[in-house]
């Protein structure tokens, strides 16, 4: 039942999926060593949306730190922006990975929460492969709302599959893609 998008690349991808999926006042939380955080000469920024860094040694995002850092902007409620979202990487810029269970404890954090659990899957195929890997493509689906599959990052010429694992998040992706250049004429075949 997933909606799947073609794009030709991962900066692409994280852009027009959290800014499409953000209103104004909502920011996205990511690790400080975070791909968003660190390597797209502040891409997420330019649309308007904050990225909230939390400090993590192995570049991994704990329950924890996320309702720490919700408490923490809900005290200051309407006068900083409102955390809507987690950014998390498979694997991450520290080359580590999460397990089952540390996902499923995220996911489960962000469901409570009301947050959007998003996986940038740019090292995807590096984390699936992994010696200690012990997740497969149809649990991160049912664990996140939307994630990635990278073919840039490994060995494709070019192309990202954004998988919406909630068909309503996707229902005017379309527009956000037409609108931040990034449905070419011939976008789907370069996806493929």
């Amino acid at each position: 039942d997933a909606v799947i998008r073609f794009l030709s690349g991962g900066t692409q991808a994280n852009l027009i999926v959290i800014s499409s999926l953000l209103r104004v006042h909502e920011a996205v939380i990511s690790a400080a060593s975070g791909h968003i955080a660190t390597h797209e000469s502040g891409a997420i920024e330019a649309t308007g949306h904050k990225v909230i860094t939390l400090e993590s040694p192995v570049g991994k995002l704990t329950p924890e730190e996320i309702r720490e850092c919700l408490e923490e902007h809900r005290t200051y409620k309407p006068h900083t922006v409102k955390p809507r979202m987690v950014y998390i990487s498979q694997a991450t810029e520290l080359g580590t990975i999460y397990t089952r269970a540390e996902l499923e404890e995220l996911s489960a954090c962000c469901r409570s929460q009301g947050l959007y659990l998003f996986m940038d899957g740019a090292r995807l195929g590096q984390a699936l492969t992994a010696e200690n890997n012990d997740l497969s493509l149809p649990e991160i689906s049912r664990l996140t709302d939307v994630f990635y599959i990278g073919g840039t990052k490994n060995g494709a010429l070019l192309g990202e599959a954004v998988v919406f694992n909630r068909a309503e998040l996707a229902e005017d992706f379309d527009y956000a893609m037409k609108q931040k250049g990034a449905m070419l004429a011939k976008g789907r075949l370069l996806g493929i």
